[in-house]
């Protein structure tokens, strides 16, 4: 298949321990398979309570601040020799947030030939009232075209009435569906937010995950606490080119889960080539136990 979305970015790409993870028998290539695999090695790190396993402070700390899927393959090699087809006990998975599950499962669809990309937006599932800020998964089938998956969601950990494999539009917004609510008035921005941290909420949080989306379409999945250019500033400084910029880029993420084909959608494109979205070599990242870093970021894979 002809995909810009199945050429691993420097983000997704596995490395050479996948191989030795898996073991003799190859991976599964159907997509709910994967997430399986994917549920049964991670561990999201506010989600102790449900295995009944305090997670370790420093895991907690570090896990989540690997940037890259064979950061997360390399960990778990240094934590167990057990098949990554096998389910682990807590102690032995990685420690990750929502992003570390859509990254994984993207890079292991790819890898096995299902394009795949990751998606930011808002979960309506985890907290009554509130929109979420969430990463998943979009993979494509031809039947269907872009479907979102949320490998979290798998083996009943959290209560849902719906196929995790296929999650409704209408229970998770990509980010520039949830910023045309709210210009529309259709939606209040501060019910759009992070609930673990609940001062994090509203226009800046919306604005910024519409450019972190556009990124990931482009092939840069940036941490959840990543930020740049647009992104940083308040909205009361955001002027009105720029709201008609963000409108535009709303537009056209919106749009791309609706593509016909899984190619990068054009519109895309053009506006990853606007200096004012673009990703830049060096990003600072508000790290949630380690203080706010630059970072130097690897150049983007682009079709």
């Amino acid at each position: 298949m002809d995909s810009d979305y199945l050429t691993q970015s420097p983000y997704t790409t596995p490395g050479p321990r996948l191989d030795a993870l898996v073991g003799p028998a190859p991976l599964p290539r159907d997509p709910a398979a994967l997430a399986a695999l994917v549920r049964g090695v991670l561990l999201h790190r506010e989600e102790g309570g449900h295995f009944g396993y305090e997670v370790p402070e420093e895991r907690m700390r570090e896990d989540a601040e690997s940037r890259y899927a064979e950061d997360v393959l390399r960990i778990l090699a240094e934590r167990g020799d057990t098949p990554l087809t096998e389910a682990r006990e807590p102690a032995a998975r990685f420690v990750a947030t929502c992003r570390d599950f859509a990254l994984l499962l993207c890079s292991l669809l790819r890898a096995t030939g299902t394009p795949a990309r990751l998606r930011c937006g808002y979960a309506t599932y985890f907290q009554e009232g509130l929109n979420d800020n969430h990463w998943v998964t979009e993979f494509w089938t031809a039947e269907r075209g872009w479907v979102l998956a949320d490998a979290q969601l798998v083996g009943g950990v959290y209560d849902i009435s719906f196929d995790p494999m296929d999650v409704p539009r209408t229970e998770f917004l990509v980010a520039g569906e949830a910023w045309r609510a709210c210009r529309d008035g259709r939606a209040d921005p501060d019910a759009f937010g992070v609930s673990t941290v609940p001062e994090i909420k509203g226009w800046t949080l919306v604005r910024a995950d519409v450019v972190a989306d556009l990124a990931a379409l482009g092939g840069v999945e940036p941490l959840p606490w990543d930020g740049w250019g647009l992104m940083e500033k308040d909205h009361a400084d955001v002027t009105e080119e720029e709201l008609a910029l963000v409108d535009a880029v709303a537009a056209a993420t919106s749009a791309a889960g609706r593509a016909a084909a899984a190619r990068r959608p054009e519109a895309v494109r053009r506006l990853l080539d606007d200096p004012r979205l673009a990703v830049p070599s060096e990003v600072v990242s508000y790290t949630t136990y380690g203080g706010v870093r630059r970072v130097t970021l690897p150049e983007p894979v682009r079709g």
